[in-house]
């Protein structure tokens, strides 16, 4: 890829999809074909998903956030055959937040089952160095996996939120539907019920389909593989933890957590992630 693209051209093209271009306007932008754009993509995503494996080790967050973000593969689930590849139709991004210093510790991509919950869960853990506070919705996997991979080192509290409905009469809403009412409940240790929440996740999820095309709904965008998939997310949340400064905390999720000591450009990124 290097022999092909120079470095400015690279780090325009890795910036314009970190920032939620989709590949195709690139190519009009870049005069760069799509299929490059594609290759460059992978190739940097799969290293932004080793590099953030390497950094995020013995971080000492205390206040964990986790959610799990729906897409697809290929086609929806409702049209998908019984002789399509297994990886086609919904996947499922798995992630956490610290809600004190906004960074992404982990991911993962795979099924809404216990399976990825479990794996999810053990490479968190892995990466702290303390006792963490987690919250989550009501998803029945998280008990037994959260339970699995802290052990008493956790304290778990879950939040189930009721909302209206999302139809008004024979039209479908498009919009946020109604906040009815929320539930906290301890699941396991002693969760302070203040801090019981997932709202950052929830702010992270937006700004996640913001910035990655794959995931806007209501768009063309869409991943015909799973491994063009998996790198797109690796390269967003390598984007986010290392480069986008964060309006609140004045510095990058990174620098807040004492992952890194400066800011990173993309072309830091990128040469990281090589």
């Amino acid at each position: 890829m290097a022999n092909i693209l120079n470095a400015d051209k690279q780090i325009t093209i890795i910036a314009a999809l970190s920032e939620g271009s989709s590949i195709r306007s690139i190519e009009r932008m870049t005069g760069v074909h799509r299929d490059t754009i594609m290759r460059l993509g992978v190739k940097v995503g799969q290293g932004c998903t080793a590099l953030m494996d390497e950094k995020m080790r013995g971080l000492s967050c205390t206040r964990l956030e986790m959610d799990e973000i729906w897409g697809f593969i290929g086609k929806k689930e409702k049209h998908v055959k019984v002789d399509d590849p297994p990886e086609v139709g919904s996947v499922w991004t798995f992630c956490a937040i610290d809600a004190d210093t906004k960074l992404v510790p982990a991911f993962r991509v795979g099924d809404r089952d216990a399976a990825t919950a479990n794996a999810f869960l053990q490479d968190v853990a892995a990466r702290m160095s303390n006792r963490v506070q987690i919250s989550t919705d009501g998803l029945a996997a998280y008990e037994q996996a959260i339970e699995k991979s802290f052990g008493g080192d956790a304290d778990y509290g879950q939040i189930i939120k009721t909302y209206g409905p999302t139809t008004v009469g024979d039209h479908r809403r498009y919009s946020q539907p109604e906040f009815v009412s929320a539930e906290k409940k301890a699941v396991y240790g002693r969760p302070d019920f203040d801090l019981i929440s997932t709202s950052y996740i929830e702010r992270l999820n937006a700004t996640t389909r913001l910035h990655m095309r794959r995931l806007t709904r209501l768009t063309l965008a869409f991943s015909k593989k799973r491994e063009n998939f998996e790198a797109a997310v690796g390269l967003h949340f390598a984007y986010y933890n290392f480069v986008k400064r964060h309006n609140t905390l004045r510095c990058t999720p990174a620098m807040a957590a004492g992952v890194t000591g400066s800011f990173w450009s993309v072309g830091d990124l990128l040469e990281a992630a090589a």
